[in-house]
Formats: C-alpha cells, structure tokens, sequence
C-alpha cells in the first residue's frame, strides 16, 4: 500500500503529534508499507530516527506572506522553494514559540477554507507532488487543521482521506472571536469530506463529534502506540525498599500552564509540609519562549519554599536522556489542566514501570483502567494530588504491584504495532468502501 501522511512540524520542539506520526509512519514502512510522510511548517522534530521525506510543504514562511500579503500568492515555485529552505524554516522556528494561537485566527479559518483560501497555491503544489512523485493508495491527515486539503486531494487524486483527532481542540479554544465561530463553522462544513477519523480514545471521540460536528459513525479507536525497544524497564524484582527510603517523583513535558507542572509543584510542597522528609521531585521538558514567565514564576516558589536541593529542574531531553530520566523515577504524573486526549509521556512511564498519577480526566480513567498502572486524583487540585502521592510514596508494595501491571499492559496493548495494525484495518475499510 502507497500511504502519504501529512504531518506537522513544531517549530523545532518534541512534540507529541510529531513523534506519534514518525512512530507510526515508521511501523508501517516495517509492515512492508510505502509511507511517505510529508512535513509541513517546519521540519518535524522526534527523538527516534526520523522518517519523513526530505521537503517541506507549507512551509511556515510562505504560509504567513501569503496570508499577509496578496503578492505572495502568486511569486513563481522557484521564488517559494528558496522560502522552503530547510535551514531557514529550521532558523525562523527558534522565534515561533512566541507565537500564541489567539493571534492565529485568520490563518487557520484560511487553512481550513483549503482551495479557497490564502494558501492555496500551496494546496495546488502539495497535490502536484503527490500526483507525480507517489500518486499514494491513501492520504492520512495528521490532524483537523489540515481538514481543508481534504476536497482536493479526493477529487485530484481519486483517493481516500483519513484524517486523526490529536488534540486540536485547545488550539482552537485559544482562537479569539470573530474567528473562534468562523472557524467551527467552516470546519462543520468541511468534515464530511474525510472518508474516516482515528481518536487515541473514546473520550476525544465523543468530545469531537460533539463540540467541532465530526460525524460520529466514521470516526473509529485507533489506540496510541509506543516502541517498547525504546524504553528499558526498570527492575520489578523484590526486595522491597524501606517504607521510609526516598522516592523519586517525576515529571516529563513540555513546562506549560495546561500540562499542570505548576499543580506539581504545589503538591510536592504540600507533601513535604506533611511530613515528608526523603522525596524528590525532577521536572523535564521543552521550554518555550511563551512560557518563560511562568517558568520563572515557579522557579522562584521553589526558592521560597528552600526546596531548591528537593526539586531538580532537568530541562529538555533526547531520546536516550528521556529514557535514562524515567528510570530514575519510583513515580509519575503529569496532572493536565487540559483534558489530554493522548499524553505520551504518561505511557512511556507505564512502559518504563513506572507507576502513574493522574487527573481523572481526558484520556487517563481509560488508561488507568486498561493497564492498573497507576492512580487517579480529582483534576486541577494539588491538595488531591498530594494525597495521592502521599498514598504511593509510602507504600512500596503498591507502588511495585502498579508498576509490573501497568508495564505489562502498557508493552501488550499500547505497543507501535497494535497502532499500525488497527491503522491499516481501518485504511483497508476505507480502501474496500
């Protein structure tokens, strides 16, 4: 099977879309698939070996004149391909970071209005390429906000389209009026021409059929995957540490209000005035230029707190850094704000044996509940977070007994190629429909 995936860049940050996309892409090029998965904005970023092709289709900078200005949408292809360089996309994203999606209105209601819009000559390029270079069996959109190539692509390339639900919802919640309206109406009309949908959960599902008109019927579970080779899993084996040893407690995404690290903080703190003389706490993650000032802010309560030796600020991890981080943690959370319908970092914990707390919301009941590797807490409270923490650091037999549960159930059933294996059911059913 010829797949062409549409993916995004994050403007040089890790992000949890582009490495769910490169893992994918990967697990079905070693199904014997013909995946190319195509990069827009920016080059995409993962901590894995990265797959996708060499070019850049929207890039970033074309995007935003063409949005600006009229002119730019119709300088000639050799003009846009000196824009496309990688290097100078990969130099303009080191400044988009700052970019908040409440100033990004106009730009997505373009995006989604596709052969309509600002960008459309870009669409024209994208659906040129794909015409000559692969002419693919399937196209796979990455996520909603590519919901306007949809109606080009069928009817050019007379092909299916499948479009993932990845969490778009926040961006949109962000858009400020009179786009937030227009661009749920313009998405309402558009998302019947995206043959089917995949949702990391039954939460998003409903959530998107109910708030953005996703048609509910065609949109099928596709559960995420991780590559179990790429995590090491810590050692299950008694004997049990002392009920009074240390426990280290971790954290690992990007450092931003909605990811909940400051609820974190606030809880750690909370346990240490319980009482807790021994546990540790270690926070790593992208930092952006956005979020500077909330960084500095929670920097300086740990200063206040005199918490500076308890509490280890490790900062942006590779691969191999991230996997030797999770197996220094005896526990996990990262207690989302947002109601996270994927949160990766949450499954290479479980994968890693590493026990989880989390916020009983968004895509977490179903995960606790499928793989009985950790705990849930009432969302958006430190004091529930504390007391939830507090229950595990002192318990190590429990603490042992959700770790090899949810390792198990995490290396068995959220493993990369579970991911590509319903991914190609659902590519199969589309492709005989």
């Amino acid at each position: 099977m010829k797949i062409a995936y549409i993916t995004a860049g994050a403007a040089g940050m890790y992000c949890g879309t582009c490495l769910h996309d490169n893992t994918l892409a990967t697990a079905l090029m070693q199904r014997g698939h013909e995946v190319s998965l195509l990069p827009t904005y920016t080059p995409s970023r993962t901590d894995e070996e990265n797959v996708s092709v060499d070019r850049v289709f929207f890039g970033a900078i074309n995007v935003y004149l063409q949005q600006k200005l009229a002119l730019f949408r119709h300088t000639p292809k050799l003009f846009d391909r000196l824009l496309d360089n990688q290097r100078l996309l990969g130099w303009v994203s080191r400044f988009s970071g700052s970019t908040d999606a409440a100033d990004l209105g106009a730009l997505t209601l373009s995006m989604i209005e596709g052969e309509s819009g600002h960008q459309a000559k870009e669409l024209d390029k994208l659906v040129s390429w794909l015409d000559e270079m692969i002419h693919p069996d399937i196209v796979h959109l990455s996520h909603t906000l590519f919901i306007g190539f949809a109606h080009r692509l069928r009817e050019e390339l007379k092909v299916p389209v499948v479009c993932s639900l990845q969490g778009e919802d926040l961006f949109f919640d962000d858009l400020q009026e009179p786009y937030f309206s227009r661009v749920l109406e313009a998405l309402a009309e558009r998302t019947g021409e995206v043959d089917a949908y995949t949702s990391p959960c039954h939460y998003y599902s409903e959530l998107m059929a109910e708030r953005f008109s996703v048609p509910r019927d065609r949109i099928h579970l596709v559960r995420l995957g991780v590559n179990p080779a790429s995590f090491d899993l810590r050692p299950l084996e008694d004997p049990l540490p002392a009920k009074d040893a240390p426990v280290t407690i971790g954290y690992l995404a990007r450092f931003c209000p909605e990811k909940g690290v400051h609820l974190l903080l606030d809880a750690f703190h909370l346990l240490v005035q319980g009482g807790d003389q021994t546990s540790k706490l270690r926070i790593a993650g992208y930092l952006g230029e956005k979020d500077r000032a909330f960084y500095e802010e929670q920097r300086q309560k740990v200063e206040r707190w005199g918490l500076e030796d308890r509490i280890d600020f490790v900062g942006e991890v590779d691969l191999e850094g991230k996997r030797e981080f999770l197996k220094s943690l005896d526990l996990f959370s990262m207690p989302t704000v947002y109601r996270e319908p994927k949160g990766l970092p949450v499954l290479e914990a479980l994968m890693t044996g590493v026990p989880v707390v989390q916020p009983a919301h968004g895509a977490f009941p179903e995960w606790v509940e499928e793989t009985g590797g950790g705990i849930l807490v009432e969302p958006e409270s430190a004091a529930a977070l504390a007391r939830g923490l507090a229950s595990l650091t002192a318990e190590p037999a429990e603490r042992l007994r959700l770790a090899r549960a949810g390792a198990r159930a995490a290396r068995e059933r959220f493993h990369e190629g579970t991911m590509a294996e319903e991914t190609l059911a659902l590519y199969r059913r589309v492709l005989g429909a």
